[in-house]
């Protein structure tokens, strides 16, 4: 969404998920048979270089993402990146039918009433035309993306000092939108809700007719799990992740106790949708899919299936999409699943995307 064509680059472009808690890398290139995954790498980021969406040490990041490049063997420059949670605002709006030059226009002198800003100086925004409204179609609905170029640009410094072409900075809940349609058939007027549980951001993102029409991101994630679990148990935080994901199903006690503190997380996706429901009239939910790195909690997409009666699964984003048997392993890309869906969407994009 928020497209920066500020590099010559290559057209060959590279997925790079920057999380808080870890660095991933997609490569896909097409092929006669369709799109074919490459190379992927993930490597852990310590904690503290990113803090809710923020970069706070800007060449440890510079530094980490020259060993994932190392580590992966690829050699494009040019990546696609994102950002999410605080460091980004993303709102739908509706508007006078009109065009695109006229809007942006529009949206820079009046951006007081729809963005949290009070100098548009100090912004990067975006936007994209969703359609006709569905009630007057004299006017159409608008997603509008912003963030403060101080956070941009401090990703922009970092990623440049670690020698790429930052070609694209997309939103992580877009991202996921393209990975979505790329692996998944829809019809008409179906509604599914993207769910990525991060290390300390989830994204909601709800689709109608492959299109995003309601995105959300809250402070409360992954990390909110293993913090507690690291407490409860008197572990290092890195024992606490492996236990949240690797819980044998036959440890009922720490099983429950994962399940316990996901409950926080669970209440916040039930009241995100719920919300959703109540200001677009209450439509049926298809799907939602789970992603990210906590998705893979044992039990957890039974107990939203519960919750939400809807049902729930982890979203596969190789569905459709090949590998490189030379440079990536079946089970290796069977245990991704998860972590993965961000940096696929962002690895899908092209240089002439919107």
């Amino acid at each position: 969404m928020l497209n920066f064509n500020i590099f010559s680059g290559s057209k060959k472009l590279v997925g790079l998920d920057i999380g808080s808690s870890s660095l991933k890398l997609a490569e896909i290139v097409s092929s006669s048979n369709g799109y074919v995954l490459n190379r992927f790498l993930h490597i852990p980021l310590p904690k503290g270089i990113i803090v809710e969406g923020v970069l706070a040490d800007a060449s440890a990041l510079s530094s980490k993402i020259k060993e994932l490049f190392k580590g992966s063997g690829c050699q494009s420059r040019g990546i696609v990146t994102s950002l999410s949670g605080n460091s980004v605002i993303v709102k739908k709006v509706t508007f006078a039918q009109m065009e695109e030059t006229e809007l942006r226009d529009l949206i820079r002198d009046e951006a007081g009433k729809y963005l949290p800003f009070d100098n548009m100086d100090d912004v990067n925004y975006d936007f994209q035309i969703l359609g006709d409204n569905e009630f007057n179609p004299n006017q159409m609905d608008v997603i509008v993306v912003a963030a403060k170029k101080d956070i941009v640009n401090s990703y922009l410094d970092a990623l440049v000092g670690a020698g790429l072409n930052v070609v694209i900075m997309d939103v992580d809940s877009f991202a996921l939108e393209t990975m979505y349609e790329a692996n998944y058939e829809y019809e008409n007027n179906e509604i599914v809700v993207l769910v990525n549980i991060g290390a300390s951001i989830t994204n909601i993102n709800v689709i109608k007719s492959g299109m995003s029409i309601f995105t959300r991101d809250f402070t409360l994630a992954g990390n909110s799990v293993t913090e507690a679990l690291q407490g409860k148990y008197n572990i290092t935080f890195e024992e606490a992740e492996k236990n949240k994901i690797e819980c044998s199903p036959d440890n009922t006690e720490l099983r429950d106790s994962i399940l316990d503190f996901a409950e926080p997380i669970c209440s916040e996706i039930e009241r995100s949708i719920d919300y959703f429901r109540s200001t677009f009239g209450g439509e049926f939910i298809k799907h939602v899919f789970l992603s990210g790195g906590s998705a893979n909690i044992n039990g957890l997409t039974t107990i939203l299936s519960q919750r939400l009666n809807i049902e729930t699964a982890i979203i596969n984003p190789f569905l459709k999409i090949g590998f490189n048997k030379r440079n990536i392993d079946a089970k290796t890309l069977d245990s991704i699943k998860p972590i993965a869906a961000v940096a696929m969407g962002l690895g899908l994009r092209k240089m002439d995307d919107k």
